[in-house]
């Protein structure tokens, strides 16, 4: 009972300063007496009705007559409950002392939501929704009217007031929705995977042993080295003919690159020839730009920066010596990123060029004389030391084993074998004889 009343007085207690809040917001609204509101510039946009946390501050003060310790804890709150929401930073709820810009809230985001999606709402979004019209079903209709007329002048809207009205659904938004739960969360990633294609796993595994087929003739401890394991001879050759930039490698080497573009990206030497290729194809540029990349990505980190701006200068300015050709909205990814570059801020612009010659250029290469007659010089190396079954990386033929059931079936065998072998033949013929008699007899 007393549990009952505390949470009503509390409610209550919360109702009214929520009133009065409310009240406080409306006064500081009056066009009169309110908060002066002026269009203010933030970089190359004007933002209509704004004000500054400063003015916020000293209005609190002078209308209120408090302390400015006190002020500041008030407007706090104020721009934490959504009241008024911060235009520059949008998840930093709190009220800045200084010329950063705010506006009042709105309540009609979910209310244009709802009218844009033909009333399919989410369903936290309904509860909301359903909430919001309880709390302010005396001036429901305005909000809908407002609503509508927002979601038919939107596109309308000149950018300014577009780029304001977007702040403010974000901000509410941000206020106002429910968290995501541990159990909603799982729920979107189950409905996420069911939507996923589903592969067969004899699909599955078919592709598995393509793959394995494919480098099992690459993979040093199952078909050994050629021409000897370095690691347990004397023989260094085998690092001798795969150095990175050798002049002419293996053959083994150079069919791996037809294996997949990332195979012949990994390979130093297969870029290097790679690269002739480009060059005599005008778009030696695309590889440069793809290799300046991962030097900046692995790079020294004092010098980003400056590898950054000497990467834009070489492939992405306007005039550049070796410009690359990148889309609008890859482009302005990268230009936004370069005002604050970092290890990955050309990743966008890389992996597009990345596929760009993995889809245009890597199949033509693969056709081209270059890479025949790489393949044609390529070196052979022959065994240089002699099998042996005491060394596991060992070069060697491999048989497969046989089927447990077959082993168990000759087990079996064997064992009836022995058994009849350590049979005497003379005591089973006198134990046949007696039980013959025993049934020629008559019962007595």
């Amino acid at each position: 009972m007393l549990r009952a009343l505390y949470i009503r007085s509390h409610k209550t207690a919360c109702t009214h300063h929520a009133l009065q809040i409310e009240a406080l917001l409306m006064e500081m609204q009056n066009p009169d007496t309110g908060i002066k509101m002026h269009t203010q510039r933030v970089k190359i946009t004007n933002i209509p009705h704004a004000m500054t946390g400063g003015d916020i501050l000293q209005w609190i003060i002078q209308h209120l007559k408090i302390a400015e310790e006190e002020a500041l804890n008030l407007g706090n709150l104020i721009v934490k409950y959504g009241y008024i929401y911060p235009l520059q930073e949008p998840k930093n709820l709190t009220l800045k002392t200084d010329s950063s810009l705010y506006r009042f809230q709105a309540t009609i985001y979910l209310a244009k939501k709802n009218i844009k999606r033909k009333g399919v709402l989410e369903e936290y979004e309904k509860e909301h929704y359903n909430l919001l019209n309880k709390k302010i079903n005396y001036k429901w209709d305005f909000v809908i009217m407002q609503a509508k007329e927002q979601y038919r002048t939107g596109k309308e809207r000149k950018k300014a007031d577009r780029y304001a009205l977007d702040c403010q659904e974000k901000a509410y938004w941000l206020v106002h929705r429910t968290p995501v739960t541990f159990t909603q969360m799982t729920i979107m990633y189950y409905q996420q995977v069911i939507m996923k294609s589903t592969v067969k796993s004899s699909v599955s595994l078919g592709g598995l042993v393509k793959y394995s087929e494919q480098f099992l003739s690459n993979d040093p401890i199952m078909s050994g080295c050629l021409p000897s394991n370095p690691w347990i001879t004397d023989n260094s050759e085998f690092w001798e003919l795969n150095a990175k930039l050798v002049e002419i490698p293996t053959r083994m080497r150079v069919e791996r690159w037809a294996f997949n573009f990332n195979e012949l990206m990994r390979d130093p030497k297969g870029r290097q020839n790679f690269q002739l290729f480009l060059k005599k194809e005008f778009s030696g540029e695309n590889l440069g730009f793809w290799e300046a990349c991962e030097d900046l990505k692995y790079g020294d980190q004092s010098k980003v920066k400056e590898k950054a701006e000497e990467i834009y200068k070489l492939f992405l300015a306007p005039g550049a010596r070796r410009w690359i050709n990148i889309d609008g909205t890859t482009m302005g990814i990268t230009v936004r990123g370069l005002k604050h570059p970092h290890r990955y801020v050309l990743d966008a612009a890389q992996t597009h060029i990345y596929m760009l010659m993995k889809k245009d250029s890597y199949g033509r290469y693969l056709k081209s004389p270059i890479y025949k007659e790489m393949l044609a010089k390529a070196i052979v190396p022959q065994e240089t030391v002699k099998k042996s079954s005491s060394f596991p990386f060992a070069r060697r033929h491999l048989r497969s084993s046989p089927s447990p059931v077959i082993l168990r079936q000759q087990e079996e065998e064997a064992k009836a074998k022995e058994a009849a072998t350590n049979v005497d033949i003379t005591q089973v013929m006198s134990k046949l004889d007696r039980r013959s008699q025993l049934k020629q007899e008559p019962p007595k």
